[in-house]
Order: structure tokens, then C-alpha cells, then sequence
């Protein structure tokens, strides 16, 4: 029977400079790390693969000051105590599906029936919001399917390999096609941060559209955080699985 001991994200080697290592394994290794990347709008979850270098020069934002914030993190705090980056594949896939798309199902119907509401009454003179719409329930198409087909077939053929329950198959199809649909998600988003002023509210927006444009922007940092552990740490262990077909 095969049996797998955890592999972490590809890591540079020890010493490599901030601007040489992939915005991916830089949140791996300290997920904190995805708030300033948040706040250049650098993406470091379908982005995780570019150099912080490559990644600076792609949002012409300063490398230095990006550096300089990541080195300030660094001396600042400890190292996170449950970074769910180093769980075994299995428990990853557990907490995925818990944490992440858990947040999913609770949070798409709400920002459904918000979204509808909002641009029913508003659309009219905002057309954006009829457009923010039409976004969203294809994005919530798509994410519902999306982790219906992780939790029925990817996750667990992945955990059942990371418990040594199975031997090794090909992966690498699944992944492949997990990845492409979280680059439709990564467009769908930014097209919906574009919408909405950055989910920015006018000042006269009423509760409910104030809600929605925050409720789009947790979705948006949730989803953020939920792809980059599937791209960066549980995707490329999982390809270790693969054999020859």
C-alpha cells in the first residue's frame, strides 16, 4: 500500500531574497503575509507562481516597499502556530472543506438574495448593479459545482492517498481542471471589485447596499486565501501522487 508523508509548497532555498520567492510560498509559510499582498492588490493565490519581483513589476507597485513591510511582518511576529499550509494532505482537504467551502454555502445564498434585491431597486439608475448581478450568479454557478466535484471526487482520491489507503493514480487531469476554474473565479471577482468602485458604496447606499459590497469583498479575501491553499500547497503535494498512465 502507498503511503505518503506531507509535502510543503516548493520553498526557495534558505536565504533567497523576498524578490525571488513566489508570492505563493511566501503566504504559505506565513498566511498573515496575504494581507499585504491584499493591500498592493497583488494576487497571490492564481498569481501564487510569479516571483514577489515579477508580481511588483505586473501592479507597478514598489518592490522595495513591498520588501519592506514583509521583513517588518517577519521581525514582528512569530510564526504562525496552526498554518494550515503544514497540515497532511487529508486533514488539508478536511479543512478546506470546512473552513472554505463551508463560508461558501453559508455566504452565496445571502449575497444571492442581496444582490437581487440591490439591483431590483438600484439598477435602474446604476446599471452596474444589474451587471454585479449577473456576475455574481455566474460565479455562484460556478463555485457550487466547483466544490461539488473537490468534495465527490479530487479530495477524496487525495486523502485517501495521504492516508496510504490508496495507490498512487493520475491526478493530474483533476488538478488541471481545478486550477482553469480557479482562474474563472480569479476574473469573476476581479471583475466584480471593478463594478463596485473596489466595493466602495456611494454615500447615500442604504443598508442592505452597504452589505452587499461588503459581503462581496470577504467573499473576494476568503476566496483569495481558499485558492491560494489549493494552488500553492494542496495542488502541487497532490501532484507527487501521479504515476505514468
Amino acid at each position: 500500500m502507498f503511503s505518503m508523508k506531507h509535502s510543503h509548497t516548493s520553498f526557495s532555498p534558505v536565504g533567497t531574497p523576498f524578490s525571488d520567492c513566489t508570492v505563493g510560498e511566501l503566504v504559505a509559510a506565513r498566511p498573515g503575509r496575504s494581507r499585504i499582498f491584499e493591500i498592493y492588490g497583488i494576487d497571490f493565490c492564481c498569481g501564487g507562481g510569479r516571483t514577489l519581483r515579477e508580481a511588483c513589476k505586473g501592479k507597478g507597485v514598489s518592490l522595495d516597499a513591498v520588501v519592506e513591510q514583509l521583513e517588518a511582518e517577519t521581525a514582528g511576529k512569530p510564526a504562525p502556530v496552526h498554518n494550515p499550509a503544514e497540515l497532511p494532505l487529508h486533514e488539508l482537504c478536511s479543512y478546506i472543506v470546512e473552513t472554505h467551502h463551508g463560508y461558501l454555502r453559508r455566504e452565496l445564498p445571502r449575497l444571492h438574495a442581496m444582490s437581487a434585491r440591490v439591483a431590483q431597486v438600484h439598477g435602474s439608475h446604476t446599471p452596474a448593479l444589474k451587471e454585479v448581478f449577473e456576475v455574481f450568479t455566474g460565479l455562484e454557478q460556478e463555485l457550487t459545482n466547483h466544490i461539488f466535484k473537490e468534495e465527490q471526487i479530487l479530495f477524496p482520491a487525495i486523502a485517501a492517498i495521504s492516508r496510504g489507503e490508496s495507490e498512487p493514480m493520475m491526478l493530474d487531469g483533476p488538478i488541471s481542471c481545478m486550477i482553469h476554474e480557479h482562474d474563472d473565479a480569479g476574473t469573476a471577482l476581479a471583475r466584480l471589485r471593478a463594478l463596485t468602485d473596489g466595493f466602495q458604496p456611494p454615500a447615500d447606499a442604504c443598508n442592505t447596499y452597504r452589505a452587499l459590497f461588503a459581503g462581496l469583498h470577504e467573499l473576494e479575501e476568503d476566496l483569495h486565501r481558499h485558492i491560494h491553499l489549493e494552488n500553492s500547497v494542496l495542488f502541487p503535494a497532490s501532484r507527487e501522487f501521479t504515476v505514468p498512465a
